[in-house]
């Protein structure tokens, strides 16, 4: 690919006894075989797994020192250096301004910017998302459609003096995370969904933050739903028809 003149990377990679991808290796790997490339678009996140040996990873400011000097441009990191699991962490580098629709593996590193591009976001920590987080979250991503959310862990700080607009948001995934945020995103004083459509939660989760679909703290949110996903069977009461009256 000598001639190459445009390159765009969306990599999501594993590796075991590793670490992670940075600018050294992608300029010597690929970048230096393509003396003809003028714009590289790059996205990538990777995993690494070190069970068997110690290695000691890089911190985010040795992410960004390797990017120096190499035509890379404003480069953007994120080092995750709490473990989802043992011996598991992740590094995300992109490429800036981002120029792709989909940002996976965003965690409590993340320290904002501008992505207006992105329409679907993933986000996945061992460390809770707090409401003032996802302010940032609101901020950096102005246009997102599609919100995942992965995380097990209880939010520490419930004291929110302000309402969060995601003013595009469609789709919401909760079925992975902690009852919290279903209280953080469908309750209408924490934050306002005016598109609302497609839910995925638990059924647990969404009686507990609904109180048995009889509180109006999720009302509004939940009666525009056209779809909701829910895993386990069960049996829809009379309160859950009017919470819900487009379902």
């Amino acid at each position: 690919m000598i001639n190459l003149e445009e390159l765009k990377l969306y990599l999501s990679i594993l590796r075991f006894n590793s670490t992670y991808v940075d600018g050294i290796q992608l300029y010597d790997e690929i970048i230096i075989y393509m003396s003809r490339l003028k714009k590289l678009y790059f996205s990538i996140d990777t995993c690494v797994i070190n069970n068997t040996i110690k290695i000691n990873l890089p911190s985010n400011e040795d992410i960004q020192h390797s990017f120096i000097g190499r035509r890379y441009g404003q480069v953007g990191s994120d080092v995750h250096s709490i473990a989802i699991k043992k011996g598991i962490s992740r590094c995300h580098i992109y490429s800036l301004p981002y120029q792709f629709k989909y940002f996976d593996y965003l965690n409590n590193s993340f320290k904002g910017g501008m992505f207006d591009k992105v329409r679907s976001l993933l986000m996945l920590d061992s460390r809770p998302f707090e409401h003032n987080f996802f302010k940032v979250i609101s901020q950096s991503f102005p246009f997102l459609q599609t919100l995942r959310i992965l995380n097990s862990k209880p939010q520490q700080n419930k004291q929110q003096s302000s309402t969060i607009l995601f003013p595009h948001l469609i789709l919401l995934d909760l079925a992975a995370s902690h009852v919290d945020y279903a209280e953080q995103f469908l309750f209408n004083k924490n934050t306002y969904l005016p598109r609302l459509l497609n839910l995925s939660i638990g059924y647990e989760s969404l009686a507990m933050v609904t109180n048995n679909f009889t509180n109006d703290a999720a009302r509004l949110s939940c009666a525009k739903l056209t779809n909701l996903d829910i895993e386990k069977p069960f049996v829809r009461s009379k309160n859950f028809h009017q919470y819900f009256p487009f379902l």
